[in-house]
C-alpha cells in the first residue's frame, strides 16, 4: 500500500478554494477502491491519504489529477504490510 504524504506550501485561503475539487476527487477514487483512508493533519498543515497498492505510475497519474497540486506537496511512501491488527487485516493480505 501507500501513504500519500501531502504538505501545504500556499496560504490555507488558496487550500479552502480547492477544497470541494479535492473532496470530490477523492471520492472519485475511493469509488472504484484505490484509496483506503484520507484526513487532514493536525494542525491543519496537510493531509494523509492510504492507498491500495497499484502499479505506481498509475498512482502518479491519479495524483497529478488531484487539484491540490496547485497547493501542496506529495510525499509517497510505499509500504509493504507485514502485520496488523484484525480489523486491518485485509490490508496485509492484499
Amino acid at each position: 500500500m501507500y501513504i500519500i504524504n501531502l504538505s501545504y506550501h500556499r496560504p490555507i485561503e488558496e487550500v479552502e478554494a480547492l477544497t470541494e475539487a479535492h473532496i470530490n476527487w477523492l471520492q472519485r477514487y475511493f469509488a472504484v477502491d484505490v484509496f483506503i483512508a484520507a484526513g487532514r493533519k493536525e494542525p491543519r498543515s496537510g493531509g494523509v491519504i492510504m492507498a491500495k497498492d497499484i502499479d505506481r505510475s498509475r498512482l502518479d497519474t491519479i495524483l497529478a489529477e488531484d487539484p491540490f497540486v496547485a497547493v501542496a506537496h506529495y510525499e509517497v511512501i510505499k509500504v509493504n504490510i507485514s502485520r496488523t491488527s484484525e480489523a486491518l487485516k485485509a490490508l496485509a493480505e492484499g
